[in-house]
């Protein structure tokens, strides 16, 4: 018989992560690692470097991030890049270091340019000028993809790692952040719609025009996509990267307005009211489809509803009210 795999998923607390556990649970040949960030705390590189050397670990998921919306980005800058940074720089070097072969690194859409041909293909990496209100955490998470390709191509045949990245489009579900403030945009729009209704307000203000068109993916499915690039065979995952072009795009080609998307929320919510949009904020980008031929042509495609996700996420949301939950933190 082989043994378990040990595998560590960083950020399970989080809406990706805890999505990610879920998934992996499935398989009963895997041993699963987690710790909560008030016992490890991974912008503490000592801390890090001591939790791989004290524990047996085979495979790594990185899904811990500092993330929010547009309102979060632009408010704390400063923040978004050095604790993206600190928090996979310390995971990926601490793994490395204790002799982990397989590693998985989440990145985020933004990291392609403002103006990136749509939909957008991996090789627009790095062509143009990245949007504005996001470029700091955009520049952590490219830096994150870098890492993974570095360590791969001058430890890849000294030392037989395999460290990997997947690119997602927006993606939603539970446990996310529920923020009005800082939260992303579907979240915040829960959040919006249903403070709402219960105090019987005549309408709700979303933020900029209602034109831009984002996808959406909802984080059961992106945990499926991570655990099936995973779990590629190396040869097949090396015929569809490049040596300086490594990641995989994972979308759901479920594209919506951001007016479509409020008039989505406000159904399933419930709320009878209007819909304002302030114009005096910002878009963000216009649109932002990935493109994800490559993972779909090796035989991994989303599977959960958008509408049923939608009504999935308002479930969650309302089952957390009930508990006293509201996240002021935006690090999962």
């Amino acid at each position: 018989m082989t043994s378990k795999a040990r595998i560590f998923v960083a950020g399970h607390q989080g809406m990706v992560g805890s999505a990610l556990v879920k998934e992996l649970e499935k398989n009963d040949q895997v041993t699963i690692i987690t710790r909560a960030r008030k016992d490890l705390d991974l912008c503490d590189q000592s801390a890090v470097n001591a939790f791989f050397e004290s524990t047996s670990v085979n495979q790594v998921y990185v899904a811990a991030a500092k993330v929010g919306g547009i309102r979060a980005n632009m408010a704390f800058p400063a923040e978004f890049i050095f604790e993206n940074l600190m928090i996979q720089t310390n995971i990926i070097n601490g793994a490395f270091r204790a002799g982990v072969k397989k590693i998985l690194f989440l990145g985020s859409s933004c990291i392609y340019p403002r103006h990136a041909a749509q939909p957008i293909l991996e090789d627009a990496l790095l062509t143009g000028k990245l949007e504005p209100t996001n470029e700091p955490y955009a520049i952590a998470k490219i830096a994150g993809i870098k890492l993974c390709e570095s360590y791969n191509q001058q430890y890849g045949l000294s030392h037989g790692i395999d460290y990997r990245s997947v690119m997602p489009t927006n993606v939603y579900g539970p446990r996310d952040k529920y923020d009005p403030e800082n939260a992303h945009v579907i979240p915040a729009l829960i959040y919006k719609f249903d403070e709402a209704k219960t105090n019987k307000k005549s309408s709700v203000t979303v933020w900029g025009s209602g034109t831009p068109r984002r996808e959406f993916l909802y984080s059961q499915d992106l945990a499926s996509a991570c655990v099936f690039v995973m779990n590629l065979e190396k040869a097949i995952f090396q015929e569809n990267r490049e040596p300086f072009c490594s990641h995989i795009n994972v979308g759901s080609q479920i594209e919506l307005t951001i007016k479509a998307l409020a008039e989505k929320i406000k159904q399933v919510v419930g709320f009878e009211g209007v819909i304002n949009f302030d114009v005096s904020k910002p878009d963000g980008v216009s649109r932002k489809l990935i493109c994800s031929n490559r993972l779909t042509n090796l035989g991994w495609g989303p599977q959960v509803d958008f509408s049923e996700g939608l009504s999935q996420t308002y479930l969650d949301f309302k089952r957390r009210q009930v508990d006293g939950y509201l996240s002021k933190n935006s690090r999962v």
